[in-house]
C-alpha cells in the first residue's frame, strides 16, 4: 500500500500540466491597421505588404507635389525673365516672387508639419500599448531584470523625444520656413544665421537622443541579459535539486514554459515592429516625396533662377528633411527597443 501511494504521487508530479504563454499584441491605429496584412506571415512578407500599401496611398500626393513644384518653377522662371530687363528693380521682383512661392507652399508645408507631428504622437501612444505586452512576455521567459531595464529606458526616451518634437522641434521648423522666406524677400544675412541655428538645434537634439538611447540599450541589454541568464540557470538547478527523482523532469517542464514564452514574445515583437513601420510608412513617404521633389526643383531652378529664389526652394526641401528626421528617429527608437526585447535574455 505504501508503494502504491509513492507511485501515485510520482505520476501526479510527472503529469503536472505546463501552461504556455499567450499574449496578444495591441492593434495599431485604424489607418495603419488597414495597410497591414490580415494574417501574419514572415516579417519580410508583412513588411513588403505594408510598403506596397503605403506606396498606393502616396500616389495621389505625388501628383499634388509635382503640381506644386511646377508652379514654383514657373515663378522662378518668370522672376528670372523679369530680372533680365535692366530697368527693373531686382529686389522688388524677388520680393514678389518669394511672396508668391510662400503663398503656394505654406498650406502644403502646414499639412506636412501636422502630419509629422501626428505620426510621432501615434507612434508614442502605440508604444505605450505595445511595450507592456512585450515586456510581460519577456518576464514570462525569465528576463525580469532585462524587461524592467529596457521598458524603463524606452519609456523615458520615448517621452523625452516626443515632448521635444512637439514643443521644440516642430516650432523650430515653422521658424525655419518663415526665416527662409524672409531671407528670400529681403536678403538679410542675420536671418541666414538664425535659420542655421534653428536647423542645428533640431538636428543636435535628434542625434543626442538617438546616440544616448542606443548606448543605453546596448550597455543595459548586455549587463541585464547576463544577470537574467545566471538567474535562470540557478532556478533550473534549484528545481532539479529540490525535488528528488523528478527534479529533472520539472526542470525540463520549466524549459518548455520558457520556450513558449520566447515564441509569444517574438510573435508580439514581429507584429509590433510591422505595426510601427505601418504607422510611419505612409506619412514618411509623403514627406519624403515633397523633400525629393523640392530638392529636384531647386536643382533645376539653379540653372536659370535667381540666387534668393533657388535658396528659398532649397530651404523648403531642408525643412521637409527635418520632418523626415523627426518621424524617422521616433520610428527607429521604437524599432531598436522592440529588437532588444526580442533578443531577450540570450
Amino acid at each position: 500500500m505504501k508503494w502504491i501511494t509513492y507511485i501515485i504521487l510520482l505520476i501526479s508530479l510527472c503529469t503536472t500540466p505546463v501552461h504556455a504563454v499567450s499574449l496578444d499584441p495591441p492593434a495599431p491605429p485604424e489607418d495603419a491597421l488597414q495597410s497591414m496584412p490580415v494574417t501574419q506571415k514572415s516579417f519580410a512578407e508583412d513588411l513588403w505588404y505594408v510598403l506596397r500599401s503605403a506606396l498606393d496611398d502616396v500616389s495621389p500626393h505625388f501628383a499634388q507635389g509635382v503640381k506644386l513644384c511646377m508652379s514654383v518653377m514657373a515663378v522662378a522662371m518668370l522672376t528670372s525673365v523679369v530680372n533680365v530687363f535692366p530697368a527693373q528693380n531686382h529686389s522688388v521682383t524677388e520680393l514678389c516672387g518669394g511672396l508668391v512661392i510662400a503663398t503656394a507652399f505654406l498650406s502644403q508645408a502646414g499639412a506636412m508639419i501636422r502630419m509629422a507631428s501626428d505620426t510621432v504622437t501615434e507612434l508614442s501612444n502605440y508604444a505605450k500599448l505595445l511595450l507592456p505586452v512585450i515586456a510581460s512576455a519577456m518576464v514570462a521567459q525569465g528576463g525580469t531584470t532585462s524587461s524592467a531595464t529596457l521598458y524603463t529606458g524606452t519609456a523615458i526616451f520615448n517621452g523625452i523625444l516626443c515632448g521635444l518634437i512637439r514643443s521644440v522641434m516642430i516650432p523650430m521648423v515653422y521658424i525655419f520656413i518663415v526665416l527662409a522666406f524672409g531671407k528670400c524677400c529681403i536678403g538679410d544675412g542675420v536671418l541666414d544665421k538664425l535659420q542655421n541655428s534653428a536647423k542645428w538645434l533640431v538636428t543636435w537634439c535628434l542625434k543626442i537622443i538617438l546616440y544616448v538611447f542606443t548606448g543605453y540599450m546596448t550597455i543595459t541589454g548586455v549587463v541585464s541579459g547576463a544577470t537574467d541568464q545566471i538567474a535562470l540557470k540557478a532556478t533550473k538547478l534549484t528545481i532539479s535539486g529540490m525535488v528528488p527523482v523528478v527534479g529533472n523532469i520539472l526542470s525540463d517542464a520549466s524549459e518548455a514554459v520558457l520556450v513558449s514564452a520566447t515564441t509569444a514574445k517574438n510573435v508580439v515583437g514581429v507584429y509590433g515592429a510591422v505595426a510601427i513601420i505601418a504607422i510611419t510608412a505612409a506619412p514618411f513617404l509623403r514627406i519624403g516625396i515633397h523633400h525629393l521633389l523640392l530638392k529636384t526643383t531647386a536643382g533645376i531652378c539653379g540653372i536659370f533662377g535667381s540666387k534668393r529664389i533657388v535658396g528659398a526652394i532649397h530651404d523648403l526641401s531642408t525643412a521637409m528633411g527635418l520632418l523626415l528626421a523627426m518621424t524617422g528617429t521616433e520610428c527607429l527608437l521604437l524599432l531598436i527597443s522592440v529588437i532588444c526585447f526580442m533578443k531577450g535574455v540570450g
